[in-house]
Order: C-alpha cells, then structure tokens, then sequence
C-alpha cells in the first residue's frame, strides 16, 4: 500500500451519511463527521506546497505583532523576527551545512523560541525532522538516530553528550560557552547579515516531512512517517479549532512537549495561521504554570490530564480569572475529574479531544461547551475529513451506534507508514486506509466518541506512551530473574503506573528497590517501573501470551486485602 493511498479521504457514494444516528452509515457501518467547513481546503490543488511555505503564508501582515514569549526569560519574538530567523536559518543549513531535500534532521532539545524555526528552516528545504524527548538515554537516542538515518543533528546543549557517540555531525541550538561547535543563533546571525537565497526545491505534499516515534498499536517503538500533506491537513483543522471558538486573540500557554506530535503541530507550526501569542514554557513545573498564566493573562491552555487534575486539587490564592478554554488530549480524561474540573472553574470551557500521533495528532474534539457538558466523559465529535468504523473484535463487523469495538479511523491526516517496518504498517493500516487505533470505544447516537479501553498494551504515563515488551526485554536480562511481565496500574496523578511482576531465581535475595533502579539506569525516567511485586508465576496463555489483565486482578486483590 502506498502512502498516498493511506491518506486518501473517501469521497464514493457508500460513505456518505444516509439520515442516521451519530453520522452512522447503516449500509457500510461507516461514520462521518457531523461538521461541514464552509470552505474545504482542496489540498490536491496544490500538489508541490510544502509545510513551512504553507505555515509562513498565514502568517499574520503584522510583522510586529508578538509570536512567542519565553516564560523564563521574558524575551519576545514577532512574527516578522520569526519570519527572518526561519529563512536565515534555512540558508545557512543549506549552504553552509549541505542540508539537502530528504535528509533527516535529528532535533533533541527542549521548548525554546527556537524550535520552531528549526523545524520550519528544515522542513522548508525539504529536509526530514525527527524529534526526541531530550530525558531520554544515550542509548536511546542512539537507536533513533540510527533508525531514522538522521544525518544531522541539533541538539541543546547540555544534551551534547548524548550524541557524541553516534558520531553524527551535530550543531548546537544556543552559543555555548566555550568551545567550537557552531550553534543555530550564530547561523541565524551570519546567514541574516549576508542572506543567499535558497535555490527553487520541488518539494510534493506526498513526500516525507516527520518521522515521530511512536510505540504504535502494538510493540516496541517506531517511526511514524508524515508527510506534507498529514501536516497542513491538520493544520488546517487547527486553524478551523480556534476559528470556531474565535481564539484568535487569545494568549496561549505551551508547556506540551515541541517533540510530542501534540505541542509540534499547535506550537512549534499550526497556531503560528492564526496569529496567536504563545507563552512558552522550556520545562514544566505546576508553579511555574501559575505564576505565567497570572503573569501574562493566559486565556488558553491546550494541556493533559495530570495539569487537569493538579488544577482541580490546587489550593486557592491565584487569580486564574484571565483563563477562557482549556484543552485536554494525550490520554483520556476521566470523568469525575472532568466534573471536578467544571465545579471548579464554571467560566473555563474545558475541551476534551482525541488523537494518535499515527492520525497526526487530530481525530476528535469538542466543538462547544454545552457539548461537552451534555457528553461528560466523551472526548468529542469527528473532526472534518475524518471518518470512523467501530469494529467488533471478535467479528471484525463495523457496528452501529452504543456498541462497543475498536475504533478505526480514516482521513488526510493518516501517517503514510512505519519506517522501514513493513509488517507493523500492514498490520495497522488496512488496504483501503483505515487506521487500527487499537482503543475500544463507541460513538453514541449524537455521534460523540467515548474511549472505553485499551486494546493494545501500551501503558499511558502522564501522557507518554511505555511499551511494557520494551521494559520486560530488559528486566529479563537481569541474571536473577527469571520471567517478568508489566502492567498498568490505574493512578489518580499519572493515569497508569508501571508496574513490574517479576519471578527471581530460587536463591536471588533481590528487593524492589533494586529491581527498579536496574530498570531505571537504563530507560528515560517516565519509563521505569513503579513498582514490583515477586510472583510464583507468570499466567500465559497456551501460545505463550501473558495474561496481563490475571495479572491486574491479582494486583488489585492485594490492594484490596491490605486496606
């Protein structure tokens, strides 16, 4: 299957809505979004419009007009400032560096005003981004830049050290102090002084643009291959979020990771359409949050659920007053917080939404707030362009309205593929397009989706996503046990906690703590385990499969037994 067949939005007759419930097609068990733009962006007429061409073209005509803030420092970017450093840049990496179309550009850094002109310098040359969370280890990052072939790299840098063994030429994001590793701001200074215009690159919407690492649906993780045109798609549909709820004008706070598909697509590209102001935060502290949101009258908050959930347990003194929306996606958002939220704060809409960084971060929002008062615990209607089939598990036959099954999407915004893993993209991207989120849901008959469960194994930590198989390869390697198995634990703060069920040899003497500091010295901190529990056993099925949700049961029961 071919990456423009992937993202290909269905335009036959069988899709379209035939009067029932929810947008529920009841000859193809195909849902539809509810919402109808005035004016559908026609992307296919535009075939060779790359990302940061499209990006730099809403750019508002108030060159002075303020782009981003940085929290710390209270340093201001415009937009015209912001245009400037993007081109500079792009000159420099192209005449001074070789950065070439195709190549990949490994970014590990972060938040910073300078991260979005990195990845819109990149992406303007027709070069490849690949992002990474700079708490992750050496060899972590290793394995990445190895597998997306990245050829360059910027880094910040107190993670300097982290690269060094790759041996990849790499650049720094900031002068450092001492030394002679040439930065970003010096080439922005050099390339803006004596500007040469980049030569014309033929640069499609089909081609690659991102590679994001993702776990997927299932296993260890991959890279997600985006095009062009995934991103202005849902760029396009952000801009149509804050049209419809006249955010225009707000002033927004980014604490969302820049390398997280999240906060990439609404602050490093997406809200720079619309001419908002973004406050950024370069790391995330909850006093830190307040202090900016009084600070500079934050009005928005595109957030996730532990921020929720520390707002509605935070104590009074702050004036949150200049607070309008705020959003919530990367994991689901339960819905007594979701109450306690609106009890709390009654003038705030809170947002609920759903996404994949396999979907390009966009599949679900909630348009109003009278929605998602009416809809508690549902995390919004099809976005346009999208399409759904809830699909029973053990039929694989689409089903109607209130039934429960795995959710399958289809739209522009559906990655192109897994690099270089053919059988993983196969296995979650059907031949007409659809997207096999591995979550159960249903939609209800107003047509708002409600994620039940996870079907894949994947544990969600304060919104990352943990692969267990990833963490019991390395508890297994431990000489003193014998079989492990992770699992998730449902946690108030962090959503769910990895919990590690470990066998040890007869004769080992180990003890919790070790277990998760042997875990810990070699994964980024939100993968390490939680906890551990010594088990006599690991249940398994006849094929070998652990039984994780026996092994949650247990958990639960020894919970229990000890209150």
């Amino acid at each position: 299957m071919s990456g423009e067949e992937s993202c290909t939005t269905p335009t036959s007759v069988e899709f379209q809505p035939q009067n029932s419930p929810g947008g529920y097609n009841v000859k193809t068990a195909v849902y539809h979004s509810l919402i109808q733009l005035d004016e559908a962006p026609k992307l296919s007429t535009w075939p060779d419009l790359d990302t940061a061409t499209f990006v730099l073209s809403q750019f508002p005509t108030a060159e002075s007009r303020v782009a981003l803030i940085d929290s710390l420092t209270n340093s201001r970017v415009t937009y015209g400032q912001l245009s400037v450093s993007i081109r500079s840049l792009a000159c420099g990496l192209y005449h001074a560096l070789g950065v070439r179309k195709g190549d990949v550009v490994f970014v590990l850094s972060a938040n910073s005003v300078l991260y979005p002109v990195i990845c819109l310098a990149v992406l303007s040359i027709g070069a490849v981004i690949t992002t990474a969370n700079p708490i992750n280890t050496a060899s972590e990052i290793g394995k990445q830049v190895r597998d997306s072939g990245a050829r360059l790299a910027v880094s910040a840098p107190e993670e300097l050290h982290k690269l060094s063994p790759t041996g990849i030429p790499t650049i720094l994001t900031t002068r450092p102090s001492s030394g002679d590793v040439l930065s970003v701001e010096e080439l922005i200074e050099s390339c803006t002084e004596s500007f040469e215009p980049l030569p014309k690159t033929e640069v499609k919407q089909s081609d690659t643009a991102a590679i994001l690492y993702s776990s997927g649906t299932t296993g260890t993780s991959k890279g997600v291959v985006l095009t062009h045109s995934n991103l202005i798609s849902v760029i396009e549909l952000l801009t149509w979020c804050v049209d419809s709820t006249s955010s225009q004008h707000d002033v927004f706070l980014c604490f969302i990771p820049m390398f997280h598909i999240y906060g990439l697509v609404f602050f490093a590209l997406g809200l720079f359409c619309r001419g908002t102001t973004t406050v950024l935060m370069q790391r995330f502290s909850f006093q830190s949050m307040i202090d900016a949101i009084e600070t500079y009258k934050v009005n928005n908050i595109p957030a996730v659920p532990p921020v929720i959930l520390g707002l509605v347990k935070s104590g009074g003194g702050s004036d949150l007053s200049s607070l309008r929306r705020v959003g919530s996606g990367a994991a689901p958002l339960g819905k007594d917080v979701e109450e306690a939220f609106r009890e709390k704060f009654p003038w705030v809409e809170l947002r609920p939404g759903y996404g994949l960084t396999e979907s390009t971060g966009a599949a679900t929002w909630m348009v109003t707030d009278n929605d998602a008062k009416a809809h508690p615990g549902s995390c919004g209607m099809l976005m346009p362009s999208f399409y759904a089939k809830i699909v029973d598990i053990e039929t694989g036959e689409g089903v109607p309205p209130m039934k429960e099954g795995e959710l399958w999407l289809r739209s522009p915004t559906i990655m192109k593929e897994y690099l270089g893993n053919e059988e993983a993209t196969e296995a979650t991207i059907d031949e007409e397009g659809w997207l096999k989120t591995g979550d159960l849901g249903y939609i209800d008959e107003d047509g708002f989706l409600y994620i039940v469960d996870r079907i894949k194994e994947l544990i969600k930590h304060n919104g990352y996503q943990v692969a267990p198989a990833e963490l019991e390869t390395i508890l297994l390697s431990h000489t003193e046990i014998l079989d492990a198995a992770v699992i998730p634990i449902e946690d108030e703060a962090a959503g769910q906690i990895p919990v590690a069920c470990v066998v040890k040899a007869p004769t080992s003497i180990l003890t919790e703590e070790q277990v998760i500091q042997f875990v810990a010295c070699q994964v980024a901190p939100y993968k390490k385990v939680r906890g551990v529990r010594f088990v006599g056993a690991i249940p398994r099925s006849l094929a070998g499969k652990i039984l994780r949700k026996d092994l949650v049961s247990q958990f639960k029961q020894l919970l229990l037994s000890k209150l």
